[in-house]
């Protein structure tokens, strides 16, 4: 854990490498549990402040404690969606430091339903919202894992391939049974609406890898991170329509 903590957060828990970090990826969704924690804290000040800035304060604090790496894949996407052309001309533009309109846009779309729809849930119950969003956290790396599992980096050197040469054998076995059922139990105090919203994983991933395999001829870092990203609003959204 302390490789992917090291790796797929900012937690000071020392310095790791990509290849542990890769060996120990199919426990990639507990990394959830721990940049959740930070957010499900501070949706709780909802007991006190205005509910939406509670929301908005937990969700750019698991944004953060995530290094925004995620957010960035986002980004670069979202703008290399907007070219037209190849795969290989969308790929070159996932490189590209400058932002254009598609990453702003991308950043909207993802990111103002997510921290609407966590501002309804802490209105009602923080204590709800605050387990929603752990799971929504742990969700986001079930996402990312999956495409990990069944995708074809889009690249030799993406820095997706030593995740996917990693994830084989009984290790891919349990990362997947891992990825499907680490979001459940945070689900439970949403009841019922709690099982079609796990059902976001598997919705995120099969369409990542879509979109990924057609737009950039396989997976990278910015679409797994993208997409585990859209994970997370989806599942809040789904989850706020009872609150």
């Amino acid at each position: 854990m302390r490789a992917l903590l090291s790796f797929f957060t900012v937690l000071p828990v020392g310095a790791a490498s990509l290849d542990d970090a890769a060996r120990a990826v199919h426990l990639l969704p507990l990394v959830g549990l721990f940049t959740g924690s930070f957010g499900a804290l501070l949706v709780l000040l909802a007991f006190v402040l205005p509910p939406p800035v509670a929301a908005v304060l937990a969700l750019g604090g698991v944004l953060l404690a995530a290094g925004f790496h995620h957010a960035d894949g986002v980004l670069d996407v979202g703008d290399a969606l907007m070219v037209r052309g190849s795969p290989s001309r969308r790929r070159a533009v996932l490189k590209d430091i400058r932002v254009g309109i598609g990453g702003i846009g991308a950043l909207f779309l993802v990111y103002a339903p997510a921290a609407t729809a966590l501002a309804a849930l802490a209105a009602a119950s923080p204590l709800r919202a605050a387990a929603t969003l752990l799971a929504a956290e742990v969700a986001v790396r079930s996402t990312m894992l999956l495409m990990l599992a069944f995708g074809r980096p889009a690249e030799p050197d993406s820095l997706s391939t030593p995740f996917v040469e990693a994830l084989t054998g009984s290790r891919r076995t349990l990362g997947i049974a891992i990825a499907i059922l680490a979001p459940l139990p945070f689900l439970l105090p949403a009841g019922i609406v709690g099982v079609p919203a796990a059902l976001c994983v598997f919705l995120s991933a099969s369409s990542g890898l879509v979109v990924s395999g057609r737009a950039f001829g396989g997976i990278g870092g910015d679409s797994v991170g993208a997409t585990g990203e859209l994970t997370r609003t989806l599942l809040l959204v789904g989850i706020s329509v009872t609150a």
